[in-house]
């Protein structure tokens, strides 16, 4: 096999795309940042970059790079700096199986980010969300029913913009989804957020595939179903705009909504592993970040239980 970075790189995001099966934008994430390091190679010296190139000096310099470069708010984000390492080391995994002598991508380390309270909504602060989209608004069923499925089922805002109406099934109440990475799972509507998908559908007019739809300007006709569907741009902005109305004390997105849910269900009892299930992770030390949360409900437990506070 050549070993050129730039050859390596496209066969390496051929392989994301064919075999992997990853999405398009984890495929463009993974190119912007194997191009930049690339680029990096080739503004220090390094013409026309090979895989002798991979080594822990370049890598550990690139590194520095990153740390140095402006992010939107000063410098780079450790979090994002790590999505340059982990590209790397994919990179390496891969150029690894097939046969290519390498850097060991254990031997290097992805940055530690710096610990961050989880912002999740608790039980008032909900249903005050819930609450603001008004049914006499030309949007309110829309936004209600999407802030209801939100936290009914933690749907992440991408899994929610690409159901369409046949995949709700509002008498079982679940339906089944393709999550991160290819995965599949089955959902679960809650009846109160069955109810105002009801209505919402009812309340259409239209005979559009995709569930929720942006609004369509009086006598519009649209041949792509796909030029209709709402955006996870626009459900972001609308969360955004109703938090705002709420006077919340978090700035919660989608992915907020996401953890209130998954913190209500433990706080109410769930076992970590059903969380994790129902959230979709593929490793359950994603799901442990939610753990913390519930050490009230932990104390007491310990308090009730252990033998030293008899």
């Amino acid at each position: 096999m050549d070993n050129d970075l730039q050859l390596l790189k496209r066969r390496f995001l051929e392989h994301l795309e064919i075999e992997k099966n990853c999405s398009k934008l984890t495929i463009r994430n993974y190119e912007h940042y194997l191009s930049t390091f690339i680029k990096y190679l080739g503004d220090n010296g390094k013409t026309n970059p090979t895989t002798e190139d991979l080594n822990s000096e370049t890598v550990r310099k690139f590194r520095l790079f990153l740390s140095r470069q402006k992010g939107t708010k000063g410098e780079m984000k450790l979090v994002t700096q790590g999505y340059y390492v982990i590209s790397i080391r994919s990179f390496l995994k891969w150029l690894i199986k097939n046969d290519m002598k390498v850097l060991q991508p254990e031997k290097i380390d992805v940055p530690k980010n710096r610990d961050h309270s989880l912002k999740f909504l608790d039980g008032q602060q909900i249903e005050r969300l819930l609450s603001q989209p008004l049914n006499s608004a030309k949007t309110g069923f829309r936004d209600r029913a999407i802030l209801e499925l939100l936290f009914s089922t933690g749907l992440r805002v991408s899994e929610l913009v690409s159901l369409d109406r046949e995949q709700i099934n509002l008498n079982t109440r679940e339906f089944g989804v393709i999550g991160k990475g290819g995965r599949s799972r089955i959902v679960f509507i809650s009846h109160q957020a069955a109810s105002w998908v009801d209505k919402y559908i009812k309340s259409r007019l239209d005979k559009h595939k995709p569930l929720f739809i942006r609004n369509l300007r009086p006598n519009e006709i649209v041949l792509e179903e796909e030029k209709v569907r709402l955006t996870a741009r626009s459900v972001q902005r609308m969360v955004k705009k109703y938090v705002r109305q709420a006077n919340l004390p978090v700035a919660a997105t989608p992915h907020t909504i996401r953890h209130s849910m998954a913190t209500d269900l433990l706080l109410n009892g769930a076992d970590i592993r059903s969380v994790q299930e129902i959230l979709g992770h593929k490793n359950i030390a994603t799901t442990q970040i939610y753990t913390h949360v519930t050490n009230a409900r932990l104390r007491e437990i310990h308090e009730k239980f252990h033998s030293g506070n008899k």
